[in-house]
Parts: C-alpha cells; structure tokens; sequence
C-alpha cells in the first residue's frame, strides 16, 4: 500500500490579499492585468516566429518516413502559437492556429497529407498578424474562409 502526500500551498496572489495590509483583489487584478500587458510584445513575437517555421517547413516526401514527424511539427508550431496569443485575447490567430491542428490531427497517416493547407494557414496568420487593430470584418472574412477549408477537409466539421 502507498499513500499519497500532498502538501497545500497558498497561492501568492491569495497570500497578497489575505496579508495584514495587503492589496484589493480589484487592485490584485489590476497588477495583473498590466504584467500581462507588459508579455503581450513577446508573445506577439513568439506567434510570429511560430509563423515564419510554419511558412518555412518544407513538404517532404510523401512516402518519406519523415513525412508523420514533419506534421508533428506543424501541428506543434500551430499549438504553439495558440499558447502564446490566448492570454491577449487574440482569438482570431488562435481559431486559424485551432483550425490548422484540428486539420492535421484529422489527416488520415495512410494517405499523403495536403500540405498546402499548412501553408494557406500559416498565410492567413501572417495577414491577420499585419492586419491593423480595427480590420474586424477583413479578419472575419479570412477564419470563414478557414473554416471553409476545415468543413471541406473534414466532413461534418462546422463551417460558422
């Protein structure tokens, strides 16, 4: 028989407001708000280098036995750039970077895989990322159009 130990720690921002003296969780929330404003500069710089991999990956061959490993790899950069726009709210890259893994995770391994379609998302998200802050109605034009792809590719996917 083995027993499990778990010791409780406190949260740091817990401990914030709970001290003799310490800070509002308005105010808690607030400082949290601004140390992650402070990362968005990075994390914008993250999702474009993830970008410019997806654009340079090379298709392989199509009976390469590097063929699975360099999908791996595209949904791996596709991941990553979801990770690092989703604490800015930046859904737009995440949907297109969402909708890229969702198509290379449903690819069957049997059969060659389409690689333009890495490369018409790694597009879009280039595009959405030089897009000014109020182009909304140009973003929404380039997810429906991935979305299209994603219903083309994967029957019974949604299109909306």
């Amino acid at each position: 028989m083995s027993v499990v130990l778990t010791i409780a720690r406190t949260s740091r921002l817990s401990s914030m407001i709970n001290a003799p003296g310490g800070i509002s969780v308005g105010v808690a929330l607030t400082q949290a708000r601004d140390n992650v404003q402070a990362l968005q500069a990075r994390g914008m710089e993250i999702v474009a280098d993830r970008v410019a991999a997806l654009m340079a990956l090379v298709p392989p061959e199509p009976d390469s036995p590097e063929a699975l490993g360099r999908r791996a790899k595209a949904y791996e950069l596709a991941s990553a750039v979801i990770d690092a726009a989703h604490p800015f709210q930046r859904d737009d890259l995440c949907t297109a970077a969402s909708s890229l893994c969702d198509l290379v995770d449903a690819a069957p391994e049997d059969k060659p895989f389409d690689w333009r379609i890495v490369t018409v998302h790694a597009q879009a998200m280039q595009l959405i990322l030089a897009l000014p802050p109020e182009a909304g109605d140009t973003r929404r034009q380039i997810l429906d159009s991935l979305a299209q792809v994603l219903a083309h590719k994967i029957p019974g996917a949604s299109a909306d």
